[in-house]
């Protein structure tokens, strides 16, 4: 299917590895220009080097900490130097796993600032350049853990992906009479290179074995590769109707009803 997505400004953040450097690979591969950016220097380099051989039309790598407010400026003036911008991917977060009672304010500050706070600064700092497109796309990267409980330890995993899916609902009403749609992803479990459960999955083969049988109907994880592929299509004409939503790739993981 061709997205029609050639030349296509997009900004994506986190992308040196997992999901962020899949989703930038697959707008490379639809010759999209890209401005990407991580805090690993030689990891974004790798990753540069690999866009434009996958057939960016042109690609700006800039190693930054999305988590400093400068940052964001910065991006989109990257995107303006290419031409404009169409597409948002805010991808970079992370997690702190801990018990809700041994939280500290800096925890909090720090989780919400990385998960939430700096997709949303994107976010607002990106919307003169979408505006004046007259359309344009917005992704989060959130989480089936901001969508329901995700067990002891994740309160500020949950708390900073939920409130992430819910200001995009918003914001979603509010930029759409300007042709500006805005979703957000929940991938579940995703095995890549250099993630969480490629760690695990090394460490003890049997518990990771014993957790996709239990949890994962497919029976097995998913694949970054996946999960950009839904970005993709989101990002394209193709999902001109979807605006609002929080669109799960979890191979059936999850359990909420909405």
């Amino acid at each position: 299917m061709n997205l029609q997505l050639r030349d296509r400004i997009v900004i994506v953040t986190g992308a040196s590895r997992g999901i962020g450097r899949a989703t930038a690979l697959a707008f490379a591969r639809e010759g999209a220009m890209l401005v990407v950016c991580a805090r690993g220097q030689a990891a974004l380099g790798e990753t540069a080097d690999a866009l434009r051989a996958a057939g960016a039309g042109a690609v700006r790598a800039l190693a930054l900490d999305v988590t400093q407010p400068a940052t964001a400026a910065g991006l989109v003036q990257a995107a303006a130097e290419l031409g404009g911008l169409d597409v948002v991917v805010s991808n970079a977060g992370g997690n702190r796993r801990k018990l809700f009672a041994g939280t500290t304010d800096d925890d909090w500050r720090e989780l919400l600032e990385l998960n939430t706070v700096s997709g949303l600064r994107l976010a607002r700092a990106a919307l003169p350049l979408l505006r004046a497109r007259g359309r344009g796309c917005i992704l989060f990267m959130a989480s089936i853990w901001g969508r329901e409980a995700g067990g002891a330890g994740y309160t500020l995993y949950n708390a900073s992906k939920s409130a992430l899916i819910s200001a995009a609902k918003v914001l979603a009403t509010e930029v759409a009479a300007a042709g500006i749609r805005v979703n957000s992803i929940a991938p579940g479990s995703i095995l890549a290179p250099g993630g969480s459960w490629a760690r695990r999955q090394q460490q003890d083969p049997a518990g990771s074995a014993e957790f996709v049988h239990r949890e994962l109907p497919l029976r097995r994880f998913g694949t970054a590769e996946e999960v950009a592929e839904l970005a993709l299509f989101l990002a394209s004409d193709r999902a001109s109707l979807i605006t609002g939503a929080c669109i799960t790739a979890d191979g059936g993981q999850g359990h909420s009803l909405i």
